[in-house]
């Protein structure tokens, strides 16, 4: 027999008073009903209910039973609600923040190939590198470079951030080679004012990670602005591969120290805990896992 469809007439059987009701709201036979609620005590091996003709009652083992047993209902039923949410077509609003490198470079050029596949979606993106409270600011997902606090978010692990070391053509052939990590101490630094970029880089060598401290006139919070003076020449920096690499392969900036890589950062992609999560939210993680999720 369906053990569920029984556990489901048991607790009805409770609930309304006696077999009769039960199977009068579930369109049965009492007898069909008092079947199936035979077959599970002899399956548990225990007797959950005690009747005589006019009334009947629970054992101590069946109210325990029946306690349970509403649980598993309750999540039976929460299952199905799921299932039909995960069928229903995203629609709505969907709030997300992104660092701004990443945010522009590598999150908005796939958007449109998102919002193709959800007509019904409407996204509405916040770029900026500070840590946006993702509750109080009423953000649906936000991407987080660095590690993470423990927020008691879900957090998705991102391919890591990947930082590349370059300059323009002209001021390579300006000034003295860089060969190993330590040479940037005499040159022209342009820095990023978020995080420790904006006076310390960090490489690894032959025998551990190697951290120089950098200097130079030009201060920025945004990777783009320091991309524009670099192709002009003004000295060299360390940025996000999605930033740079085109500005790379057209030869506008060269790539330097390819010994010495830089340490990757954890990202993560973060939203907060549903357990009815709208179609919208979930299609739009599982579009964001399969381009940036790790390979």
């Amino acid at each position: 027999m369906d053990r569920l469809l029984s556990i489901e007439l048991f607790v009805k059987s409770v609930e309304l008073g006696s077999f009769s009701a039960a199977a009068e709201h579930t369109n049965m036979s009492p007898q069909l009903v008092g079947k199936h609620i035979r077959a599970l005590e002899q399956n548990l091996g225990v007797k959950l209910l005690n009747r005589t003709t006019r009334r009947q009652h629970l054992t101590d083992v069946g109210m325990n039973f029946y306690e349970r047993a509403k649980n598993i209902l309750a999540e039976v039923d929460a299952a199905h609600s799921l299932a039909q949410v995960a069928r229903a077509a995203p629609t709505g609003k969907l709030r997300i923040s992104a660092p701004v490198s990443f945010g522009v470079n590598a999150l908005a050029p796939h958007l449109p190939q998102y919002m193709a596949m959800y007509p019904d979606v409407k996204i509405e993106m916040s770029i900026a590198n500070r840590s946006v409270d993702l509750i109080d600011e009423g953000f649906d997902l936000v991407f987080r470079v660095g590690a993470l606090s423990d927020s008691g978010l879900i957090a998705r692990v991102l391919e890591p951030y990947r930082l590349i070391l370059c300059a323009s053509p002209d001021y390579v052939s300006k000034h003295p080679q860089i060969l190993e990590p330590d040479d940037l101490r005499q040159h022209e630094c342009l820095c990023f004012s978020h995080t420790e970029l904006r006076s310390r880089w960090t490489f690894i060598g032959p025998n551990g990670p190697l951290s120089v401290p950098v200097t130079g006139r030009l201060m920025v919070d945004s990777g783009e602005a320091l991309m524009a003076a670099a192709i002009e020449g003004a000295g060299v920096m360390l940025q996000p591969t999605e930033l740079v690499e085109r500005e790379i392969e057209a030869g506008r900036l060269i790539k330097l120290l390819p010994n010495f890589p830089v340490p990757t950062r954890p990202m993560h992609l973060l939203y907060t805990p549903d357990r009815r999560m709208t179609p919208k939210l979930s299609s739009f993680i599982e579009f964001v896992l399969k381009r940036f999720g790790p390979s």
